[in-house]
């Protein structure tokens, strides 16, 4: 049984002398402390442990992390991060990513796959939303591309036009 700081006994736990002595460190050093101590244990941890040791700890802590939460809880944190990261980068950062990750997933997967998220993402749109959203996106999809086949036009008329100039 753990022995407890009172006045009978002046000795405490092991429990309560790491809460005290952490809150004595707490009122003693500033963020760049524990920046610098976390810093310097990251380091040590890399040093001393391989990928798999990753692996197997990202492994229990998501585990963990979706027993303990729901799906409100993600969408809720996946809101706040795509915020913060907007914040913080430009239209090329994502015309970037979305390249690497198009090009990516088309390396690792067939039609087949493709073919099945192209129906769940349309059964699950289709629940979202009614026909007027359709006409709508129909419109915008349609006007876009008439524009980009009008400077396509333009563009290759001043090359066949250049050309001719010659």
């Amino acid at each position: 049984m753990a022995k407890s700081n009172n006045k009978n006994n002046k000795k405490m736990s092991l429990e309560e002398a790491g809460r005290m002595g952490g809150e004595k460190t707490a009122k003693t050093h500033d963020k760049d402390f524990y920046r610098e101590i976390g810093q310097k244990g990251g380091e040590a941890t890399a040093n001393n442990h391989d990928k798999d040791f990753y692996r197997e700890i990202g492994q229990k802590g998501g585990e963990t992390t979706a027993n303990n939460h729901d799906k409100d809880f993600y969408r809720e944190i996946g809101q706040k991060g795509g915020e913060a990261t907007a914040e913080n980068h430009d239209k090329d950062f994502y015309r970037e990513i979305g390249q690497k990750g198009g090009e990516s997933t088309a390396e690792n997967h067939d039609k087949e796959f493709y073919r099945e998220i192209g129906q769940k993402g349309g059964e699950s749109t289709s629940g979202n939303h009614d026909k007027d959203f359709y006409r709508e996106i129909g419109q915008k999809g349609g006007e876009s591309r008439s524009r980009n086949d009008d400077s396509n036009n333009s563009r290759s008329s001043k090359s066949r036009r250049s050309k001719s100039d010659k």
